[in-house]
């Protein structure tokens, strides 16, 4: 069976691990990011019109710090769409991209009169979401409610398996995890093991952080999403992909 290295933190890399399975790959799983959720209190959503989700973790955040399901929840993509349904909220709609999708969703949906936004965020943020909205006149509360703290090494399980050439894809889900795999991989001094490995990354900007290194094949979603980048992994194992 081939493999997959899933540099998702484990909740999400466990929820991956199906859809990899049915495509044949068994997942190593490699969370580069550890997940803290950070103390809750101050959290009001009174008033609030919606809540904008842009990951899978603000939204398990957001579960753990109030019992509201009820507010609408805007969320980047489909994924963090799905796991806001899951945890119970009632309303929620989703951009289908990325934070600039987000952005444009939630102008063309809502009002600045009608009420403030909460952005639940982690403690490192990619883009400007509060930024772009409040130049269309909308009041936005960044609420950080977890931490993505990076690794300080790839697991012995991860080195062990490159060196013995026993990984056929890596997922990338992320700029920010791809550069860390990238550094530390270096780091480990395996990074002439990497030509035997295709790197599937859900966007350029991820792509770009592997760029240092040479790979067997470089991959790029068509869109910022899950479903896209598992769209590009079977073109992959399709046998289609160029060096």
């Amino acid at each position: 069976m081939k493999r997959a290295l899933v540099t998702r933190p484990r909740e999400e890399a466990e929820e991956l691990a199906a859809a990899l399975a049915a495509r044949g790959l068994e997942a190593l799983v490699e969370p580069l990011m550890e997940i803290r959720h950070r103390s809750t209190e101050g959290l009001d959503l009174g008033g609030v019109q919606a809540v904008l989700c842009t990951s899978a973790n603000g939204v398990r955040a957001l579960a753990r710090a109030t019992g509201e399901r009820r507010v609408p929840l805007f969320a980047v993509g489909d994924a963090t769409a799905a796991r806001a349904r899951e945890e119970g909220f009632e309303r929620v709609t989703s951009a289908g991209g990325n934070a600039a999708d987000l952005a444009r969703l939630t102008v063309a949906r809502l009002r600045p009169e009608r009420g403030r936004l909460v952005h639940v965020a982690g403690s490192l943020v990619a883009g400007d979401l509060a930024g772009e909205l409040s130049r269309h006149g909308f009041a936005v509360e960044r609420q950080v409610l977890y931490e993505a703290r990076p690794a300080e090494a790839l697991s012995p399980a991860a080195c062990d398996a490159l060196r013995a050439s026993a990984l056929d894809v890596a997922l990338f889900f992320s700029p920010r995890t791809a550069a860390l795999f990238a550094r530390l991989a270096a780091t480990a001094g395996l990074e002439r093991q990497l030509p035997g490995v295709v790197a599937v990354s859900i966007s350029k900007a991820a792509d770009a952080a592997l760029a240092e290194h040479r790979w067997r094949g470089r991959v790029v979603a068509a869109r910022p999403n899950q479903k896209a980048l598992l769209e590009a992994l079977d073109v992959v194992l399709a046998g289609h992909c160029e060096g």
